[in-house]
């Protein structure tokens, strides 16, 4: 095709796209466009907003909606403009086929109030296909005996357009044989024969090759060629003939593949292999040859591919039989298809709403959907069905489409989602039936309180816990969801022993958890009674109160207290009298102590940890009677010492023990007579450390007091300067009477002056203690011996003009 003639055709095109787009208003209240096929994409089709009457301005993708049925999208509305364009290539052979009318549906869906507008679009033929033959090239055979005017069937053209576009003439190549016969048949089908001119001599000219041209009618013109070989043959005077001028047959759509449908039978009078008949078919379309295969020696024919009702009902072949000299017949195969009910339903989903609040009224439209089925009579009539126990129903406000509704109040806290199952289901036998569930979350709204999982909250939290530790949990839940179901918590103000809740309690507003902002004492209080208030995040928001009861655990943080014996303040130790007559089992004396804590921390039990004598006393374990346990005997010690230890039955257990000294004899000169021995400590260690302590402390009190004269004596130098203009003063083995002069000082060194004998080479020490005049001095020349040697040296210079030297050894 040339440059120029492709131009005369867009063009053309064109000019029949705007002349060819109608709008009309069916009686049914459905529009309807027609448009060409082949247009581009994005051509317009029609300004469907204008001729619906919506607003263009409040277009948008989820107002309207433009659905096709089928599973391919052919149209798409303009938001901008309101025009509805093209969005795939049609093609209306591919498509319809050969029906006259070929028609597209879809719908205008308006969302926000739910409405559907119906809309067909007619899709008019175009001249897009070219004529064309099954082959290029078939042979044809005459016998050279065949008489002038026979005729002979070629192959015929096929061509789906439709009308004018289809093919309107054949052509045969010019030849001095044959002529061209074009008959019109009653469906207005154009239908080419071979007539025979001038008788055939196979000896002058065997192969005879003719072009046979098929036109269509449309503009540009177009057209398809074969070429007929003619093979002349011997002769044959009679041909083939058909039992039956046409073989109409019904199956089912769901025959099996290789059942045989039909079989077709001619027979030939001729004898040898002008009689053998071979079958073959004239006329057949594309869908047909994939569908229906014959045998060319039996005349069977047989499915070799699925048949569908749906895509073809009706098959019509032409079929030819011809014998070995080139004779032939014709015939006609006419195949109808009977539906089964092979096709399930199909749910489209138009519109959908995927949440709703649980307040929503009755009515509420949440789906619209669209249902088809493929077969026909009662197999493509479907009923729709939801389950029975769902606060839903359905509704058909148009034919094919549903609407499901709400039928009740919701309530999101008993069921928060639902999964909706829409069973469509035909009346075919047996029915069929398909399924698809739609998905619905019921959004929350503010309609429950805050709930504590109790009525009342009693913990235990044990004294002395360590501040900021958590001492116990609470929580409330609410039925509610997202900001709503949010709960946070707050301690209603109270008072504990008039000071502030908020003092000794905190609780995490998000958690629940309460802590100890400090450490408790059983001893102080041993309760602590609140409020706990519950509030959700909602607006308004909903809360709730409960009464918490904190209860303080006692511990055993408090040592057993001895009462009896106390001890005695001066450092003496309490002595207990037992004659020594005494039977076992007399009493002594009684331990009593008594414990802070309560419960069994405070149980107290009694234990004779100690004793001069084992065995001698005995210690009740609850009363803490000591008691003897035998008979005093000459051997036994007049002095006793007992240690009894008294131990609560707290975890871990506390105790304190307690010293009684116990004297054995039945007299009281006997006790005065004894007790300078019952002063002296028994341990020699003792002894020790009380002679080491008087000797730091005499020291360390000389030491002091030296720096209080020094002191002294620099006050008093500026005064008394004359007094000491040249004097040395040594306090090793210096007399005290050279010190009159020094007033004050000479009194005081007289008071306090004393002697220390310390050695290395010998473990006993002496403190030697000269005559005092005053009488609360130790007396001259008392001497204590210590143990271990302790050295203490002091040097103390003082300088005023000519040196002064204090020495301490």
């Amino acid at each position: 095709m040339t440059h120029a003639q492709k131009l005369r055709h867009c063009t053309a095109r064109v000019l029949f796209c705007i002349i060819s787009i109608a709008v009309s208003e069916a009686v049914s209240g459905q529009i309807r466009y027609s448009i060409p096929e082949e247009m581009q994409k994005g051509s317009s089709v029609g300004n469907i907003a204008k001729d619906l009457g919506l607003d263009v301005e409040q277009l948008s993708d989820r107002a309207v909606r433009i659905l096709s049925r089928g599973r391919t999208q052919y149209f798409a509305l303009n938001f901008k403009s309101g025009h509805l364009y093209i969005t795939e290539r049609i093609d209306r052979e591919e498509m319809c086929g050969g029906m006259e009318m070929c028609l597209l549906n879809c719908e205008v869906i308006v969302e926000d109030k739910m409405k559907l507008f119906p809309v067909e679009v007619e899709i008019t033929d175009i001249n897009d296909n070219a004529p064309s033959f099954r082959s290029e090239e078939f042979d044809l055979k005459i016998s050279e005996t065949t008489a002038p005017g026979s005729r002979f069937s070629v192959r015929q053209a096929e061509d789906p357009d439709m009308g004018l576009n289809s093919i309107q003439r054949y052509q045969l190549s010019s030849n001095t044989h044959f002529l061209l016969d074009v008959e019109t048949r009653s469906d207005g089908v154009k239908y080419a024969e071979l007539v025979l001119q001038k008788s055939l001599d196979r000896e002058e000219q065997a192969v005879h090759n003719l072009i046979l041209t098929a036109t269509d009618g449309g503009d540009p013109v177009r057209s398809g060629t074969a070429q007929i070989r003619v093979i002349v043959l011997d002769s044959n005077d009679n041909a083939p003939v058909f039992s039956q001028p046409i073989y109409k047959v019904s199956v089912w759509e769901n025959v099996p593949e290789g059942s045989t449908v039909v079989t077709v039978k001619a027979t030939d009078l001729d004898e040898g292999i002008n009689k053998e008949v071979k079958y073959s078919f004239q006329k057949i379309t594309d869908k047909a040859s994939k569908k229906l295969q014959l045998n060319s020696n039996t005349g069977d024919v047989t499915i070799v591919g699925n048949l569908d009702f749906e895509e073809t009902a009706l098959y019509e072949i032409e079929v030819q039989a011809h014998d070995g000299g080139g004779l032939f017949d014709r015939s006609k195969i006419v195949i109808v298809v009977s539906d089964v009910n092979d096709n399930t339903p199909e749910i489209s989903l138009r519109s959908l709403i995927s949440s709703i609040p649980e307040d929503s009224p009755p009515g509420t439209v949440i789906a619209l959907l669209n249902v088809q089925d493929a077969d026909s009579g009662e197999n493509g009539e479907v009923t729709c069905s939801i389950p029975s126990n769902l606060p839903f129903q359905l509704k058909k406000p148009f034919d094919n489409y549903y609407s499901l509704v709400t039928d009740r109040a919701l309530d999101r806290e008993q069921v928060a989602a639902y999964n909706i199952t829409v069973t469509a289901m035909d009346n075919g036998t047996p029915p069929l039936s398909t399924a698809t569930t739609i998905q619905l979350r019921i959004l929350d709204t503010n309609d429950n309180a805050p709930l504590f999982d109790e009525t009342s909250y009693t913990a235990y939290v044990t004294e002395n816990n360590p501040r900021g530790a958590s001492v116990f949990s609470l929580r409330a839940s609410d039925h509610d969801e997202g900001e709503n179901a949010r709960v946070t918590y707050s301690v209603t103000e109270g008072q504990i022993q008039e000071a502030p809740l908020s003092s000794s309690i905190s609780i995490n507003s998000e958690t629940g958890a309460l802590y100890a902002l400090r450490s408790f004492d059983y001893e102080q209080f041993r309760e602590i009674r609140f409020q706990v208030q519950a509030q959700d995040g909602g607006s308004p928001p909903l809360s709730s109160n409960v009464s918490v009861t904190l209860f303080i655990l006692d511990q055993n943080d408090n040592s057993p207290h001895i009462l009896h014996p106390s001890f005695p303040t001066d450092g003496s130790t309490g002595v207990e009298l037992a004659p020594r007559s005494s039977e076992p089992g007399y009493l002594v004396t009684k331990v009593v102590a008594v414990d802070a804590d309560s419960g069994q921390n405070a149980w107290l039990s009694y234990q004779l940890l100690k004793a001069t004598e084992p065995g001698l006393f005995s210690v009740g374990l609850h009363s803490g009677e000591i008691r003897t346990a035998r008979y005093f005997l000459d051997k036994d010690a007049l002095k006793q010492s007992l240690v009894v230890l008294v131990k609560d039955n707290g975890q871990p257990p506390l105790s304190a023990t307690a010293t009684v000294t116990v004297v054995v004899a039945d007299s009281i000169p006997e006790i005065l007579s004894d007790l300078s021995s019952l002063s002296a400590p028994a341990d020699s260690q003792s002894s020790l450390t009380l002679y080491l302590v008087i000797a730091v402390a005499s020291v360390s009190c000389l030491f002091f007091t030296f720096i209080i004269v020094l002191v002294a004596l620099r006050l008093r130098r500026w005064r008394n300067s004359q007094l000491f203009d040249s004097s040395s003063v040594t306090f090793s083995e210096v007399p005290v009477s050279q010190f009159v002069g020094l007033d004050g000082v000479r009194a005081f060194l007289h008071s306090y002056s004393h002697e220390v004998s310390l050695t290395t080479d010998s473990r006993k020490s002496q403190f030697n203690f000269p005559q005092s005049n005053y009488a609360n001095t130790v007396t001259s020349d008392q001497t204590c011996d210590i143990k271990d040697p302790i050295l203490v040296t002091e040097e103390l210079n003082i300088s005023n003009g000519d040196q002064t030297s204090v020495q301490v050894s």
